[in-house]
């Protein structure tokens, strides 16, 4: 999905001039199109997501083509691990794929070298001890529902990650359509940024409870949603 600079003002919370100034830095991802520029709407997310930069709720808006997948229900579906083992980003990830429920038919030694062919392209790490490794393009797994596996790692490991923290948590994405992949990733990506979920997430709380707020968190956004405007397309 192609936006326009106006549209990626929007969804950034920023003004058209520092998108353009961004642009001309090299900081932002944007391509030149009969000299205009365009964004792609997931890319834009991913980097906003990966410097921890806060979104509107305009980003949350969906075409009205059946119900958008619940960050709690793909959550459930992928399951909550603690205590994961591994030494280094390749040995994590191998046991994070090992433990993820996937379902059959789901070649594991795939999605394992996909993840770290992923992970080669630019560290998923996006600070704060948190990562959010997943498939570059999720329809090559053809799986039939969101799966999120979140992990809690026994001991951090070094993940690359833009701040240089170590990484002990990990939110492992697997979705059937980019279009699920990239709601989940924004409901995520604002749910990180909720005191009361991350306070969670460092404690490394119960299943129930990291749910329970999850849900709690779509809640909140469901109702400011409904007061958004949708931004042009």
């Amino acid at each position: 999905m192609q936006l326009s600079v106006r549209d990626a003002a929007g969804l950034l919370d920023i003004s058209e001039k520092t998108v353009y100034r961004w642009i001309r830095q090299g900081f932002l991802p944007a391509y030149r199109v009969q000299d205009q520029y365009r964004f792609n709407r997931a890319e834009l997310l991913e980097w906003a997501t990966s410097r921890r930069i806060n979104v509107s709720p305009d980003i949350f808006h969906e075409p009205k083509e059946g119900g958008p997948p619940s960050l709690a229900e793909a959550l459930q579906a992928g399951g909550v691990f603690y205590r994961i083992e591994g030494r280094s980003k390749g040995e994590v990830l191998k046991s994070v794929v090992e433990q993820m429920r996937l379902p059959e038919g789901v070649d594991r030694d795939f999605l394992l070298r996909v993840l770290l062919a992923r992970e080669d392209l630019a560290s998923t790490g996006i600070g704060d001890g948190i990562a959010i490794p997943h498939v570059r393009n999720p329809i090559v797994l053809h799986v039939s529902q969101p799966l999120i596996a979140l992990c809690f790692l026994e001991k951090p490991v070094d993940y690359g990650s833009l701040d240089g923290k170590q990484v002990q948590t990990l939110f492992a994405m697997i979705n059937p359509t980019v279009r699920a992949h990239l709601h989940l990733l924004s409901r995520l990506s604002f749910a990180l940024h909720q005191p009361r979920f991350k306070s969670l997430l460092e404690k490394q709380a119960l299943r129930e409870d990291i749910i329970n707020e999850v849900r709690r968190i779509e809640g909140t956004l469901s109702a400011k949603t409904l007061k958004t405007a949708p931004i042009g397309r």
